[in-house]
Order: C-alpha cells, then structure tokens, then sequence
C-alpha cells in the first residue's frame, strides 16, 4: 500500500516533529519520543501531570491530547508498539513534580508492563505515579473476564476526565479515584471494513471481501470477534449499541456521553451518519445524550471503520468534559440539543390549471419515455462521467427522471405547462450542475411556446434552450460539454424544412455526431478540464446523455406518429 513516508523506521519521530512544530504549545523530548506541555512551571509548582501513551498509529492520540486541562504529556512507541519503560520513565521525568503523576494506559500487556515499571521507578525517585488502566472494548464481554478486556477509543474520555480533575488542583488520589470511575463508566465497540497496513509490513492484516466486515475489533489492526456480512448504517449501528447498553446496564433515565470515532479511513459523512443513528437509537432507549463528538479521536491507521463509545455520565463527569482543555485534537464543546428543524419558506402559489390541450396525451407519452431511458442507462452514463468528471451523472439522471415521473397528468395540459412543471422537478430532484442546466433550458424553451406549435415554434424553442444554457455555464461548442451534442441539434432542427420527424431524425443525428467529436476534445469547462489529455478517449458524458433522452424521443415518434 501507498504511503506518505520516508523510512518506516522514523515514521514516529517524524510524525512528531511534525505535530510539535505546528502546535508551540507542546514540546518534544530530544532524545525519546515523548511530548510534553511546553513552557511548564516549575517542578514545585506543577499540578498532578497526567501521561498516557501508547504505540504509534492511532493519531491523533495521544499527543494530541497534550495541553491544559488533559494530558501533561504523552509517550509513543513504534507503530502498534508499546513504548520502552525508559521512555515513560523520561515523560514522567519531564512532566511531573513533588505532586506526581497518573499513567492512564490501554489494558494491553506491554503497556501495562512497561508504564507500570516506569511508574514503580518513577515512586521510588521522589516521584509519586500510580496507573489507571482502561479496559472499555465491551466487545470482548463474552470472551474474557472484564479486567482483561482492551481498551480502545473510550480512553479518550477518561483522559479529558483526569485532566480536568487535575486541573482544578486535586492531589494524586483525588486523579486517580476519578480516572478509575471514569474507566468503569465508559464502555466501547468497533467495526471495520476493511484492514490497515503497518508501515514495516506493507501489507493488510487481513483480508475482507466487499460483502463483509469485522465487529468488535481493537485499535492495533487486528479482526474483530466475528466476521459478518455487512449491512447498513443504521442495523450496525444497532448491533453497537445493544452490546453497549447491555455491558454498561444502561437503562431509560441514565445519561451519557456519546463518541463516535473513526478508524482513520472513514470520511466525517459517513461518521456523521452513524452519529445520527446512534443518537436516534439512544433515544428510542430513553437513554439521554447531553454531550456527543464524531470524528478521529483514536484511529488505526488508514483502517476504514468505526467504535462508539458511551460513557455514563453523573454531574461531577459532566463537569468534568465541559471543563476547558487546550490540546490540538480536543474539539471541546459537544453540547447537544434537540435537532433543530427550520420550516422552508413556502413555494409560490400555482397557477390556476390549464385544461388539457390536444397534445396533453402525447407529450405525457414522450416525457416518460426519456425518463425511462435515462434510468436504463444509468450505469452507462455513470461509467462515462467517471472516466472525467466525479461519476454522479447516472444517478443525477435517474432522479430527474424520477421526478418527472411522478408528475400529475395535469402538469402536461399544454406543452409550455409541461415544460415548466418539468423544469421545477428536475431542479428539485438533481443536484450539482445537470439540475440548473436542465431546468433552465426547459423554462426557456417553454415560454417560447404557444398552445399549439408548429415547427417553427419547436425549433425556436430548441434554440432558446440551447442559448439559456450557454449563458448560464459559459460554454461554447467546441468546450466538451452537452452543448456539443445540443447545439448542433438545435441548428439542424431549424434548418430542416420538415416533416417534423425527419428533422428531428436529422437533429438527432446532429447531435451523435456531436458526441463523437468529443471523444477527441480537450476540455475547456467543468472537472474535466482539470484533467487535461487525460479525458481524452471517451465522449463526455453530459453529451451522451442528450443523445439518450433525444433518441427516446425518436423511438416514440417512430412508433406512434409525429406530434405536429
């Protein structure tokens, strides 16, 4: 797998280089891969230091979360590696004073062996540190006993919870005594969808098919406690929480703290998503949420998946996370509040109805043919538009088709009605720039049009469009877009003396010319031109698309008559 390192040996030094030399308020250790708060008072006068630490790859934790009012500092290992006993030993040294300092570790032998060690030495130099391990992966409920279990993203709380308390000047026991019923109050479970890989190996630790995923992983890599076929936000969403709330016998009335937190693959939509589920599941539970984040709080690498963690809160815990921290990678805040529903300004009142015109049936008839058409080449147009542009031309289509679809009859009365009506649900319904380009073509076709148009009128009303269209993007033929398949269409349309299904033959046959001169176009507009030589080899996809819904309509004159 690609990665944005140099040597995988210096990966963690260079990591933290990096991560101080963009916050002044941290400091890093010369000779150990320790950060600590930079500009601490002295010795005499420090508060209770909390350290944690851990391997690396799990950014931003847990030098991200030096700073007042959480960690005084952090220790790292290599990746997935727990740090030496010296270099805690070092980060103690660093950090704490005549007050000492608590060891907030991840239930994992080596860091329990090596921050324990560190913690004894440390005690017997004058340095007073005692340990808080962690063990919230509710995951592992029935596999192990509770005080083996590992401790994963909800270490992040506990960590804002002991920073707080030290903070507000407690001694060491006062720390400990709150670190140790935060541990006990914060439970967490996992999913992946795929692996990650370690620098030094340069491979996955595993292999997922496209159909499956892992739940109830930790944070170093590893599978998960079973293997299941994937399903939807929402149902994994419920699967985490029954465990949660089972393991942490939660029940309506109590009050937690919700984090949602990503894997380091997982992009903040999809981690919003599964926030919005968790949330809704919550409260189906009476169980209430006064404080919640989403985000990257306590990753594996580049591992695609997601743990929600849930703390119980009390009012001391409470006031603990509001409490104000200056560390890089806390959010702060994460008060919630009943989501907020703001009504849409109401739309225009309709125009009376138009009785149906004559050509009322037929152009019902030629609408739902292109729309059929669109939705049949859905995966065509999508495929075409990922070649160049960001692939949502096929689904774009389809909805608009949709939209027009679910038009009422009366909407097709004339055929400036249907143009209109047209015009209003696909802006509705696409998005991006097919939406405004379609919509405004069809509004400038439909006021060119009377009741009952002869082809003059159509192909005035073609030009129209073609023209409102160019205006509004600030295309040109020639620029590889849907006008090189429009414009030609439009001229050839006007120019031919009729019948009205010849021209339109010719008009379509216009326009697949038209589409195929962009295979060897350069574009000038929109993503593509940000490719260059590269979208060379296809047609543009805008183009091909009107060529779809322009045959439909060929096919229904064809087999039914022409319409003027």
């Amino acid at each position: 797998m690609k990665k944005l390192v140099n040597d995988p040996r210096n990966v963690v030094r260079e990591m933290l280089e990096g991560l101080v030399a963009l916050n002044p308020g941290l400091a890093l250790l010369e000779a150990e891969d320790v950060v600590v708060r930079a500009g601490l008072p002295a010795p005499a006068d420090r508060p209770v230091a909390v350290i944690s630490g851990g391997g690396a790859g799990h950014e931003p934790a847990h030098a991200g979360y030096v700073g007042t009012g959480m960690l005084a500092g952090a220790v790292a290992g290599d990746v997935f590696t727990s740090p030496s006993v010296d270099a805690v030993l070092a980060g103690i040294r660093a950090a704490a004073g005549p007050r000492g300092a608590l060891l907030v570790v991840k239930n994992y032998t080596g860091d329990r062996l090596n921050f324990g060690l560190a913690a004894a030495l440390a005690t017997a130099e004058g340095l007073p540190t005692k340990v808080v391990v962690v063990a919230d992966d509710a995951a592992l409920r029935d596999t192990v006993d509770p005080e083996r279990r590992r401790g994963i993203a909800g270490t992040v709380l506990v960590h804002k919870v002991a920073g707080a308390a030290a903070e507000a000047g407690g001694d060491l026991d006062t720390v400990l005594a709150e670190a140790e019923a935060a541990a006990a109050a914060v439970v967490s479970m996992g999913v992946a969808l795929g692996a990650c890989t370690v620098p030094a190996a340069g491979t996955p630790g595993f292999t997922l098919g496209e159909s499956e995923m892992e739940l109830g992983l930790g944070i170093h890599g590893e599978q998960g406690v079973r293997r299941a076929p994937i399903e939807p936000a929402d149902a994994i969403v419920a699967t985490i929480l029954d465990t949660l709330v089972m393991d942490a016998g939660l029940a309506a009335g109590d009050q937690v703290a919700l984090l949602v937190n990503g894997l380091g693959g997982t992009p903040p939509m999809e981690l919003s998503i599964v926030a919005r589920a968790a949330l809704a599941g919550l409260a189906a539970r009476g169980i209430a949420v006064p404080r919640g984040w989403a985000g990257n709080f306590m990753t594996a690498l580049e591992m695609p998946g997601c743990s929600i963690s849930l703390m119980r809160l009390d009012a001391g815990r409470l006031a603990r996370l509001d409490a104000p921290a200056l560390a890089p990678a806390w959010p702060g805040g994460g008060m919630l509040a009943p989501a907020a529903r703001v009504a849409a300004p109401p739309e225009p009142e309709a125009a009376p109805a138009t009785a149906p015109g004559p050509l009322a049936p037929e152009l019902r008839r030629l609408a739902l043919a292109v729309a059929a058409a669109l939705e049949a080449e859905e995966a065509s147009l999508t495929a075409l538009d990922s070649h160049a542009g960001d692939g949502d031309l096929g689904l774009s289509m389809a909805r608009g088709a949709a939209a027009i679809r679910a038009l009422p009859e009366a909407a097709f009365a004339t055929p400036a009605t249907a143009l209109t009506a047209m015009a209003q649900a696909v802006r509705r319904a696409i998005a991006g720039s097919s939406g405004p380009f379609y919509a405004t073509a069809l509004l400038a076709a439909a006021r060119a049009l009377p009741e009952a148009p002869d082809h003059a009128d159509w192909a005035r009303a073609f030009r129209d469009a073609v023209a409102a269209i160019g205006e509004l993007g600030g295309a040109r033929p020639g620029d590889r877009t849907m006008l090189d398949a429009l414009h030609p269409a439009a001229e050839i349309f006007a120019a031919s003396p009729g019948p009205l299904t010849e021209a339109w033959q010719a008009a379509v046959a216009a326009a697949a010319d038209g589409v195929s001169a962009t295979v060897t176009m350069r574009p000038r507009l929109g993503r593509a031109a940000y490719l260059g030589d590269r979208a060379l080899g296809q047609p543009d996809a805008g183009a091909s698309a009107v060529l779809v819904w322009m045959r439909a309509i060929t096919a229904q004159v064809h087999t039914n008559g022409p319409s003027a």
